[in-house]
């Protein structure tokens, strides 16, 4: 796992007059006898990290990891026995601006599940199981803490995906980003049999769309999050609901693997739509093929409070709520009409609130979403 940091210093030699050569010499070598430390990189502390976080990897091997931590390059075996035409499924993502929002908490034990669900439930869509996982972590100056919660949390996502987290990378690059600030970035890898991707053509009028409850914004929609916060002067630490606005707001996003992958492999799922920034209306059409469109009731689902504060507090309409925010649903699962019962009592049984949403229509043209109804959110 390389967590070196930033680009080799270079330092230029200037000229001193009035000196003999040898003495000359001899002070400037002393006085520019630098260090990558005193450019602002602690290569000590780098190392310190990989030795806490080698354990917190090695608690997400699984079978195809063929070593740990500390080589240039990650290394897995794939199980070729157990497909006869299998096809890598790759993801990456970050969390976006939720990450201002950690850092103004000082919370950052959770970000990493969302770094790995974003990624996760991406190549899920396809089918795909995820193998395993990589992250790059960037900072300014590099908080042994605070990186340490962050991938706490990104191995913590990993066990919930079940993916090994094999490797990643740590920058520390002084003057790159202010004091206190990180940015995240993932990558997944997956394995799908190719008969069995879930592809659009698999989508037929009639079918039943069914939705699985988020944990909250999940990690998109920040940017507009964030300005609503800064427009109507919120409190981060009033009561919404039973909790802090702070942890409506900083909810991991949920990782879906553990209840969809294996109703994958009972029913003949049709098409999966993992609802991220664009929300339903722009998600759901991704998955389906031309001359169809997705008829949703917005009434048949439970929309979480933190959605209706959002839209009051920030004016936001309709709409653009719904083209912006999950608003409640982190995922939508697309079966025929004869299997409706089946996969809810299977995702029920494993966990999720799931709900009948709507259904599959023939419609010209390029795929769309259409409401049919509009209830007292408005």
């Amino acid at each position: 796992m390389n967590r070196g940091a930033g680009p080799s210093l270079r330092v230029e030699s200037a000229h001193v007059p009035h000196r003999s050569p040898r003495v000359s010499q001899e002070t400037e070598q002393q006085s520019r006898s630098l260090s990558y430390r005193d450019a602002g990189v602690d290569i000590d502390a780098g190392a310190a990290l990989v030795e806490r976080i080698k354990p917190l990897a090695a608690a997400t091997n699984r079978p195809g990891v063929v070593t740990g931590l500390g080589g240039f390059g990650a290394l897995f075996a794939l199980p070729l026995a157990h497909y006869r035409e299998p096809v890598l499924v790759s993801g990456t993502d970050g969390v976006g601006t939720k990450l201002r929002l950690a850092i103004a908490l000082g919370r950052h034990d959770t970000i990493g599940i969302d770094l790995v669900a974003m990624c996760a439930n991406d190549i899920l869509v396809s089918g795909a199981e995820p193998l395993f996982f990589l992250d790059y972590y960037a900072t300014g100056r590099l908080d042994l803490e605070v990186a340490t919660a962050v991938i706490t949390g990104i191995a913590r996502g990993c066990e919930l995906a079940g993916c090994a987290l094999t490797g990643g990378e740590t920058a520390e690059m002084p003057g790159m980003y202010g004091a206190g600030d990180y940015d995240l970035a993932g990558f997944c890898v997956g394995i799908a049999e190719r008969a069995d991707l879930i592809l659009p053509e698999r989508v037929r009028p009639g079918d039943q769309l069914l939705g699985l409850a988020a944990s909250g914004p999940h990690s998109n929609g920040y940017s507009l999050i964030r300005k609503v916060i800064e427009v109507s002067e919120a409190d981060l630490a009033a009561d919404l609901d039973g909790a802090t606005l702070g942890e409506r707001l900083l909810a991991p996003t949920r990782i879906y693997v553990r209840s969809v992958l294996p109703l994958t492999r009972t029913l003949r799922v049709h098409a999966l739509a993992h609802i991220t920034g664009g929300g339903i209306t722009e998600n759901l059409p991704r998955v389906l093929p031309q001359g169809t469109q997705a008829r949703v009731d917005l009434g048949s689902f439970r929309r979480p409070a933190v959605f209706d504060w959002l839209k009051t507090q920030g004016g936001i309409a309709e709409s653009e709520m719904r083209r912006t925010f999950n608003c409640g649903l982190g995922m939508v699962v697309c079966v025929a009409r004869e299997d409706v019962d089946t996969a809810l009592t299977m995702l029920r049984s494993a966990g999720e609130e799931a709900w009948v949403l709507g259904a599959i229509e023939s419609a010209p043209g390029a795929p769309r979403v259409v409401y049919a109804d509009t209830p007292d959110h408005d």
